[in-house]
């Protein structure tokens, strides 16, 4: 009699800690994650999930109780990443370059029970941990010191050995509806805000980006980005739903990537624009691009000069061109097929996602027409947490006369309204515009910063650039560059602002030109996810 297939081969997962558990039953031995040349399989993984969840259920981990991880790339990261959710609990991830004052907030916003981190971090955290009431437990992932901070603050410490020796114990029963994760923005505008994700949100992501980035067993992906970024943490749901490798890669310099590329033979790579324009300065040295099938671009417009550098310096890699959005995950990519035609374009709708541009009315713009892109289906979040009135101002109904209705009967559905402006070709391609939030007006105008400074960079002279805006009685607003030189300037002199100028005469009307230039000798503010932060710019200079 054949033997019946296992369970965990014929259905696919359904919530987030089935990723890794699939991958175990049907790739035992396959490597899931190499960290400092060191390998783990994916069975060794799972052994250590499902102790570690067994763990935080000992320590009396409640139903949805929160979770904050604190800590680089490391392997007890993604084993704490997989074994909150597994144990009912809802992982929040807070980026390892944050400061003590900003993971305290990300501590008391989101009401954690247990805060895992090392020993290092944790002495950081001491003025924090004082002022978290709901905190009980400390886990601590490395064999530093203990401080004592978790004890004068009244919480339990536990070291992570020891939560790993834990019993085995009954997983409570979790649905794909659950809350699953919690990812913290920024902050660029404010106080960091929890984005709130269910296990349907992050599997179903993970299966439409894993289907057109075409991901599979024999992947070796480069983690570069923060795994607190969703698209850092996509790199781990995408690669374990195939059973791919994860390089998890804690860099100091952009020359570390590259020098990680060649030694893991990476095939896929994705970064936000900021590191590819630094990659893009730097000699590659051989076997960096030998083996790279892909590379993908998130968290921003790529410019097209570094479009084209990448291009050249890795000739045999599709490039993937996205955009996305923390409320989504991912909602658009460009096939790489199209990247000679259309450069400037997001793309259309990822798989399993329907994308309009909308009018204020809610009615569908013309082409070519700017409008708000707004985005529905699985990918959509659950809302903010706890903050009820931003929720209902970003998540909003689909608009009725766009409903697909089977008779009478029409289903209510919330989309996400993403703020963003942008246009749709004849074709059905999208271009991004700008943000509503950051257009500058100026002259009577509605100006993109991103437009602006896609010029500055296709002059050449320029490396970073930030475009942003000053009070003036004249026009309303000034435009504004900061500007970080590129290897074509000559030292911020007048012959750069002289041939700057000229060159962004040739691309844009009066109303557009910069007012002002001005040059810095040091890379620009970036946002603990690595994109260049205009807010914090405009922060540091008494602009906001």
């Amino acid at each position: 009699m054949p033997q019946a297939p296992n369970f965990h081969h014929a259905i696919p997962p359904v919530l987030l800690h089935q990723l890794p558990q699939r991958a175990a039953d049907i790739w035992p031995e396959r490597t899931a994650l190499t960290v400092d040349a060191k390998h783990l399989s994916y069975a060794a993984l799972q052994q250590q999930i499902e102790r570690c969840a067994a763990g935080l259920l000992h320590m009396g981990l409640e139903p949805g109780a929160r979770v904050v991880l604190y800590l680089d790339k490391r392997v007890e990261t993604v084993v704490a990443s997989f074994a909150a959710p597994a144990a009912g609990g809802v992982l929040v991830p807070a980026n390892p370059l944050l400061k003590p004052a900003q993971v305290g907030h990300i501590l008391r916003d989101a009401a954690a029970q247990v805060l895992v981190t090392s020993a290092t971090r944790l002495a950081s955290l001491v003025a924090e941990l004082a002022d978290c009431p709901d905190l009980r437990h400390v886990l601590v992932c490395d064999d530093g010191t203990a401080t004592g901070a978790a004890l004068d603050a009244g919480l339990a410490q536990h070291a992570w050995a020891d939560v790993l020796a834990s019993s085995p114990v009954a997983l409570p029963r979790v649905l794909d509806t659950d809350v699953a994760v919690i990812f913290y923005t920024s902050g660029s505008t404010g106080a960091p805000k929890g984005v709130v994700l269910s296990h349907r949100n992050l599997v179903a992501g993970a299966t439409s980006v894993a289907s057109y980035l075409h991901n599979c067993a024999e992947d070796s992906l480069l983690a570069v980005l923060p795994l607190s970024f969703d698209a850092g943490f996509s790199q781990l749901t995408t690669a374990f739903l195939v059973g791919a490798r994860v390089v998890l890669l804690n860099y100091l310099l952009p020359r570390d990537v590259l020098h990680t590329m060649a030694r893991e033979r990476i095939t896929c790579l994705t970064a936000v624009p900021p590191l590819y324009m630094q990659l893009t300065a730097l000699d590659w040295p051989a076997g960096a691009a030998e083996h790279l099938r892909y590379w993908a671009n998130t968290g921003g417009r790529m410019p097209r000069a570094t479009l084209e550098q990448l291009r050249a310096l890795a000739p045999k890699a599709l490039p993937y061109l996205m955009y996305g959005l923390t409320e989504a995950f991912r909602s658009t990519y460009l096939p790489p097929d199209e990247v000679e035609r259309r450069p400037d374009s997001i793309g259309r709708a990822i798989p399993n996602a329907d994308v309009r541009v909308l009018r204020e009315d809610g009615t569908e713009c013309a082409v070519d027409e700017p409008g708000e892109l707004v985005h529905r289906g699985a990918l959509v979040a659950q809302g903010y947490w706890r903050r009820p009135e931003e929720t209902a101002r970003r998540f909003k109904p689909w608009p009725a006369a766009l409903r697909v209705a089977s008779g009478d009967w029409a289903a209510p559905e919330l989309a996400v309204f993403s703020g963003d402006t942008v246009r749709r070709d004849a074709e059905g391609f999208l271009y991004f515009v700008g943000r509503r939030d950051e257009m500058i007006k100026t002259s009577g105008y509605r100006v993109s910063p991103t437009e602006v400074e896609e010029v500055l960079y296709a002059s050449g002279l320029v490396a970073e650039a930030l475009v942003y805006a000053r009070p003036d009685d004249a026009l309303g607003s000034a435009i504004c560059a900061a500007l970080l030189a590129g290897p074509a300037a000559r030292g911020q002199t007048a012959e750069d602002d002289a041939a700057l100028m000229a060159h962004c005469r040739q691309q844009l009307p009066a109303y557009m030109l910069p007012r002002v230039l001005q040059w810095v000798d040091r890379p620009l503010p970036r946002s603990p996810n690595g994109k260049l932060d205009r807010q914090r710019w405009m922060q540091e200079h008494g602009l906001l």
